[in-house]
């Protein structure tokens, strides 16, 4: 076992603070990483404070996470020690079941291992995340960072990144596809730049007529605001794809009503109990509601290979380890565009 320098709540109701975790001996297929940059999830926030009731304390936060290799287990064929990797949601899953075998691990029928706040598949030990100077980790769930990729921008691609692209690839947008994303934070501004790299003509749809510089400038040709009851009417059956990414329990029969026949509403952001609407919506275009959760491995390694070709980077402002509670505090009133990066080189500095 290795001490590790890490950040983790103790209690319910802490803030994070300095703590020593231990990671694990290398096992036959393990790389070890020291992490260079840890992407802040709006979830950390989520877990730290126990708002989904199921946060194992101590937890180190943190699945957004870039780092180099330096040491591999003999099984290892895939990375060596220098090569740029990345880990995202997932650390573990069955590898056996049906989902697992197509690349769906986040879909694993006996539960996908969480980066942090899960159970360790082997040895029951509780995971922690990429708040923390190194990981070690299995081959299987390491990505590579493609050449070219900043890697100090790359982390939100872990999460916020897959997350939009999994729904965008799934539904088969593409050249020419009208898609509408829904909100314009951590998860929207990656929708529209993802979309519009796939050759989508984007529109935003946003209560807050003061984004609609920020959302032309990622990209989309047109803004439509959520208040404007006329302009929601206009584009009734508008949209092939509508990208439902706001994280808060909210009303989705106007958004429902923007898609076209067959159209598809996915949610991504809001993970509540989901307002009820009336049905006929549905029915009167065989319109689909659906929701999409992170991606499987390979599709998250074509996200990283995508970007890097087509030079797609989440939006960040990179924070020193010691300044992640305040950033925590900013994140919930909404104060920043749009992704806060831990630069893991600043521990020191905590």
């Amino acid at each position: 076992m290795t001490p590790t320098r890490a950040y983790a709540a103790l209690a319910q109701g802490s803030t994070v603070e300095p703590f020593t975790i231990e990671r694990r001996d290398l096992r036959a297929d393990d790389v070890a990483m020291d992490i260079l940059y840890c992407g802040v999830c709006h979830s950390d926030l989520h877990q730290i404070r126990n708002d989904w009731g199921n946060t194992i304390y101590p937890v180190v936060p943190g699945h957004e996470i870039v780092g180099r290799v330096t040491a591999t287990g003999p099984a290892v064929t895939k990375y060596k020690p220098g090569d740029l990797v990345a880990v995202g949601c997932l650390v573990d899953s069955c590898r056996v079941c049906e989902p697992c075998e197509e690349g769906l691990e986040q879909f694993c029928e006996k539960q996908a291992t969480m980066t942090y706040n899960g159970h360790d598949r082997h040895d029951r030990s509780v995971t922690f995340g990429g708040y923390a100077s190194h990981l070690v980790t299995s081959e299987r769930f390491v990505l590579r960072v493609p050449e070219g990729l900043d890697p100090e921008r790359a982390a939100p691609l872990l999460c916020a990144g897959i997350t939009t692209w999994s729904p965008l690839r799934h539904w088969k947008v593409g050249a020419g596809a009208k898609v509408a994303v829904v909100g314009l934070g951590g998860l929207g501004h990656m929708g529209v730049k993802l979309a519009v790299g796939l050759g989508a003509e984007v529109t935003v749809i946003t209560t807050s007529p003061g984004k609609q510089e920020d959302a032309l400038k990622l990209g989309a040709q047109d803004v439509l605001i959520s208040s404007d009851n006329d302009a929601m009417a206009a584009a009734s059956g508008r949209f092939d794809f509508i990208l439902d990414t706001v994280p808060v329990p909210h009303d989705l029969a106007p958004y429902l009503m923007l898609a076209r026949r067959d159209g598809a509403v996915v949610v991504v952001g809001m993970v509540d109990m989901v307002p009820s609407f009336h049905s006929g919506i549905l029915l009167a275009g065989r319109r689909v509601l659906s929701a999409s959760i992170i991606g499987g491995i390979p599709e998250t390694q074509e996200l990283l290979d995508f970007c890097a070709e087509k030079n797609i980077l989440p939006e960040c402002e990179t924070i020193a380890m010691a300044d992640v509670n305040k950033a925590f505090e900013r994140m919930n009133r909404s104060d920043v565009k749009y992704r806060f990066v831990i630069d893991m080189s600043t521990f020191e500095q905590g």
